[in-house]
């Protein structure tokens, strides 16, 4: 922090910092991202970090079910095809542990069965977006529209 110092003739006689902190920049939104197809994780983590997320990502189940608690994200994007774990035993575990059950979750997958929708809506999940329908900039309006709840 650069200090500016103001002489007494001023008549300020303390040391005030160069920059006000209400324009401080806010703390940048947490999401944890998993996603198995490293093109669309790279892809996506790119449109986030632009728009100034922090990302936090998991390319399996467990690696998802073992960070969540430890980042505490803000919001959760979740593949429900997923080496290891699948989506769905991963959102069932997110529900189920005290620490996670808040945190909002977007299901966001190429199923476009009527059946996994409403089995990730039923299990808890905010959204579902289908990967090839949506854009990564549309995704984004999403996430800021499930956190302004």
């Amino acid at each position: 922090m650069k200090i500016l110092w103001l002489p007494a003739t001023f008549g300020v006689t303390a040391i005030k910092p160069w920059f006000d902190y209400n324009f401080m920049p806010k703390n940048k939104i947490k999401i944890l991202l998993v996603e198995d197809d490293s093109f669309l994780l790279g892809m996506y983590a790119t449109k986030f970090e632009m728009e100034n997320f922090m990302v936090v990502m998991a390319e399996d189940g467990e690696k998802a079910i073992r960070l969540a608690p430890k980042e505490l994200p803000d919001i959760i994007l979740l593949d429900i095809i997923l080496p290891k774990v699948n989506g769905f035993e991963v959102l069932r575990q997110f529900k189920a542990n005290p620490a996670t059950a808040n945190i909002p979750v977007i299901l966001l997958t190429n199923l476009s069965q009527k059946d996994e929708i409403e089995q990730g809506l039923k299990m808890g999940a905010e959204d579902y977006l289908i990967k090839a329908h949506f854009m990564p900039s549309e995704v984004v309006d999403k996430i800021k529209k499930v956190l302004d709840k």
